[in-house]
């Protein structure tokens, strides 16, 4: 009996704790019905993935995966705003400036959660109502499901800072229509709500205030197969009218961009893109003119290379290719001038495209040795 009531003891003190952090966890994780479901939980930071977060969401998806009584999971995110506005980068920045191995281990951890979703063997939702970028679409892009509404706003802006468009932006962006991820990659351009859909990014389109009904349906599924859950989606998709009439917004615009960005060479795409004169040709060049140089390059051989490759072959290529980064300049320059300073002027180095080698290039491709991304 003793022995029972220190049992009881022991649940109530979890309760309490539980009850007391969860509105203070940055992530929560828990099971209803058959769904295990993963709630991204810093809005203020809109829900921005760190180190800590990486560290839990990945065990309890292995988790789940074994578990007989889970059938799918679904992962989202709080306060309305974004589903995950990207990873952590201010932490990552002030790591790497002193060599601390926050640097290596935010994404290395970071790249095998994302192979974990992309190999997940149970049906893997993730409704991503509101802004998606960087590694918010790493949680979400190698699922099997990914549902967009009329909030979601998708881009993948690492040229911008020094980066490139990693956690698998190597494998899912080639596989786009035409010359798409190509642009995407290299412009940081956004697209919003059904363009999300169309673009090949999100798999289902759903209302947002529908989403809480979704969700309870999903939890409501008896044993369901992949086929349930697709049905399940469907029958909220086919519903959605939003925007249904209006077409893709890069429609106009797709022939050029397969023609102007399926150059070899940055150098070239410059070239097709000056040669073209276009009103969009020109807005093009004014965006990669504020690019990192170095990025760009690094973004292209990145894209080019990963069109066919395994998803694991292009998250060890781009642990590579962070730690180039980590070691560089323009990463944390594109980080004050973007983040921190917010003065919107980075001086990149080097400057302009021509000064960037292909040996420069090669380098940051080189395998790491014992310290290469394991998966």
């Amino acid at each position: 009996r003793q022995k029972l009531f220190n049992r009881l003891q022991v649940i109530l003190q979890h309760l309490k704790m539980s009850k007391h952090t969860d509105s203070t966890a940055e992530v929560l994780l828990e099971k209803r019905g058959g769904a295990g479901i993963i709630t991204l939980n810093r809005p203020k930071a809109l829900n921005a993935l760190n180190l800590s977060m990486i560290r839990q969401i990945y065990p309890q998806i292995k988790t789940w995966e074994q578990d007989p009584e889970t059938f799918l999971i679904i992962i989202k995110g709080t306060g309305g705003k974004a589903f995950c506005a990207g990873g952590d980068i201010r932490a990552i920045t002030d790591a790497g400036k002193v060599g601390d191995r926050l640097a290596q281990d935010f994404f290395r951890e970071e790249y095998i959660l994302n192979n974990a979703i992309g190999t997940c063997k149970k049906p893997y939702v993730a409704l991503i109502d509101g802004i998606t970028m960087g590694g918010g679409v790493g949680l979400s892009v190698h699922g099997h499901f990914r549902v967009a509404t009329e909030k979601t706003l998708f881009a993948m802006p690492e040229t911008t800072i020094g980066l490139f468009p990693d956690v698998g932006g190597g494998y899912f962006l080639p596989r786009l229509s035409g010359k798409l991820g190509y642009y995407l990659a290299l412009t940081g351009f956004r697209l919003k709500g059904r363009d999300v859909l169309k673009a090949g990014i999100a798999t289902h389109f759903v209302e947002s205030e529908k989403l809480p009904a979704l969700e309870s349906d999903l939890i409501a599924l008896k044993s369901p197969s992949t086929e349930n859950i697709a049905d399940l989606l469907n029958s909220y998709h086919v519903k959605s009218k939003v925007d249904q009439e209006k077409e893709f917004v890069l429609d106009e615009h797709m022939e050029k961009i397969n023609s102007l960005f399926s150059a070899n060479t940055m150098e070239e795409i410059v070239k097709k893109l000056k040669q073209d004169g276009s009103p969009f040709a020109i807005k093009q060049l004014e965006t990669i003119n504020k690019m990192s140089p170095t990025s760009l390059k690094m973004t292209l051989r990145q894209l080019r290379e990963g069109a066919c490759m395994s998803l694991q072959d292009v998250l060890t290529m781009e642990y590579r290719l962070s730690q180039a980064c980590m070691r560089g300049h323009d990463f944390y320059e594109g980080v004050r001038a973007v983040l921190i300073d917010k003065d919107q002027s980075p001086r990149w180095k080097p400057a302009a495209l021509e000064e960037v080698s292909d040996e420069f290039v090669d380098d940051c491709f080189k395998p790491l040795g014992n310290n290469d991304l394991k998966l």
